[in-house]
């Protein structure tokens, strides 16, 4: 197995959010998303059929749940469990550094 590092190899383009796959296997999923600046388009919601828990790496971000007037502040180390169809979106991450997250889906 090769070592990696969550930190290296970050996406040089900034245009759009990426989404890589870490690790799969039957009903689990592993993803490193790299945002810079990027948020959920007005009007839209994440409406997952997963669970997902997610953890910030590094930067900062803002997730509001539909049935919530103000977003969740996310620092380094601050991570969220997701239920299925709890409705979601990122209103803030920053671009420097860039946000990093680890999501784990299942």
């Amino acid at each position: 197995m090769e070592v990696k590092n969550i930190f290296s190899h970050l996406p040089l383009d900034s245009s759009e959010e990426v989404f890589e796959q870490i690790a799969t296997e039957a009903n689990v999923r592993i993803e490193r998303i790299v945002s810079s600046g990027h948020v959920t388009p007005d009007g839209s919601w994440y409406d997952q059929l997963e669970t997902e828990w997610v953890l910030l790496l590094q930067g900062y971000a803002e997730v509001l749940f539909e049935n919530e007037l103000e977003p969740r502040h996310l620092h380094p180390g601050d991570h969220l469990l997701i239920l299925p169809h709890q409705k979601h979106r990122v209103v803030k991450t920053t671009s420097t550094p860039k946000t990093i997250w680890l999501a784990v889906f299942y």
